[in-house]
């Protein structure tokens, strides 16, 4: 009978930092499934979406306003990360996040009005910057340089906090769009409590010392003033160098939740046997086809690792960037049936079409997501760790306010042009890292 060989066992910090990234997750997914749809919903005689409530803005706006939140929450990391360097430790950091989470997602709850939305948003977008570089980077330290577990961890991570990005559309959408948009941002500020929960009740015991102190801070680690080396600054070069391309992927990606999301709310027929499926919860979509094929990935890095054949993490992000390209196709494919620009919102596209779009959506992501955030903790110095993270997370940024930017684009030029134009460029970003990828391992000095 065959044994599971010990030395590939995870630790039990992964696991706690994951189910808490569950909760981070579904709140995020949860609220950010039907937050368009809010905003743009009209509360006027004759809606009959009324009764759910909602803002009134055009879709532009609500784009614009979707586009800014969304970058901030990816922003925002970059001064999280440096904080939990350098004053408070991860631990703490990762704490606090969660907490101006559930209080941001409360805010948005009470349905005061615009100003009390724009709060809301705020109190959220720290509550990310806290809490997103963290976990991750934590994540990294629960492993000694070298260690060939790294990257199925990272992609058993993403795994399971997408379990999380998958109940969230379909429970926080389901009160959002049956019972009003307040109870869905109330679901998911509960969703982030039950995660500060267990993250309290278990870190001591999971985690041991990790995290606890700031990293300048941390006596395990030898921490000496000196100026960066060359090759601390060639690796991180590639950081870089890969966080170019890879924000036109996260701007082809992160349409899920605009253009992709109106679209299909309007001009996708959304149903199934008779019963119309909610648009929030195709959100889920993504996250299922992650939790399908994650441990699928993560067994194939570790065996081809085993064989020697795991390719480089250059050649899985450039091969990723070019599955979001042909996932694109899928939309083209949409609009083709419909006609073209036809704006007759009777006339639909076929379910299938997005369900194309987002399985190969998906598959870019995994081979690009977990793989990047593994490799920033592989080549960023060990005294920077946080803040590297939140540099990496800067191609979300510019990504998500190009995703918001993107609604209008769609309006002036059409979902064709937007969708082949997507599709396009990617290929050609992720052509050009395959290409490079050679001089970048090279940068990287052994530490893939």
């Amino acid at each position: 009978m065959a044994t599971k060989d010990p030395a590939m066992k995870q630790p039990a910090g992964l696991y706690l930092i994951s189910f808490t990234s569950i909760w981070e997750r579904f709140s995020y997914y949860g609220m950010r499934a039907f937050l368009i749809l809010y905003m743009a919903n009209e509360v006027i005689a004759g809606n009959p979406k009324s009764h759910l409530g909602g803002l009134g803005f055009s879709d532009a706006s609500a784009g614009k306003i979707y586009g800014i939140f969304t970058a901030m929450c990816y922003l925002l990391p970059l001064f999280g990360g440096y904080i939990a360097d350098n004053f408070i430790g991860k631990r703490r950091s990762l704490l606090i996040g969660g907490i101006l989470i559930m209080l941001g997602h409360f805010t948005l709850a009470t349905d005061a009005g615009v100003g009390v939305f724009y709060a809301g948003l705020a109190v959220l977008a720290i509550g990310n910057g806290f809490f997103k570089p963290n976990a991750a980077s934590m994540i990294g330290d629960l492993y000694a340089p070298g260690d060939q577990r790294r990257d199925s961890a990272f992609t058993i991570y993403y795994m399971l906090f997408n379990g999380g990005a998958f109940l969230a559309p379909i429970i926080c959408g389901f009160f959002g769009e049956t019972y009003g948009y307040k109870y869905g941002f109330l679901t998911a500020g509960f969703g982030m409590l039950l995660g500060l929960i267990v993250y309290i009740a278990g870190a001591n015991k999971a985690l041991g010392e990790v995290g606890k102190a700031p990293a300048k801070k941390d006596k395990s680690v030898v921490h000496e003033k000196h100026p960066l080396s060359k090759e601390e600054k060639d690796r991180i070069s590639v950081i870089l160098v890969l966080l170019f391309f890879v924000t036109f992927f996260w701007a082809g990606f992160e349409q899920a939740g605009s253009t992709l999301s109106l679209y299909t709310d309007k001009f996708i027929d959304k149903t199934v046997f008779g019963w119309e499926i909610p648009t929030s919860w195709l959100q889920a979509t993504n996250p299922i086809f992650i939790i399908i094929l994650g441990p699928i990935f993560a067994q194939l890095w570790v065996k081809l690792s085993k064989r020697g054949k795991n390719p480089s993490s250059p050649i899985k992000m450039g091969l990723g960037m070019i599955a979001l390209a042909v996932g694109f196709l899928f939309m083209i494919g949409a609009v083709m049936q419909r006609g073209g620009e036809v704006q007759d919102i009777t006339v639909k596209a076929s379910l299938l079409w997005l369900l194309g779009t987002y399985f190969m959506h998906t598959i870019g992501e995994l081979m690009l997501s977990p793989i990047g955030l593994s490799l920033v903790t592989k080549l960023a110095p060990v005294r920077m760790a946080s803040l590297f993270m939140g540099v990496w997370y800067l191609s979300s940024t510019i990504a998500n306010f190009i995703s918001g930017l993107a609604v209008g684009f769609v309006e002036q030029f059409g979902a064709m042009t937007i969708f082949a134009g997507i599709a396009v460029f990617v290929g050609c970003c992720g052509i050009i890292v395959l290409f490079l990828s050679r001089w970048l391992l090279n940068r990287m000095h052994g530490a893939d």
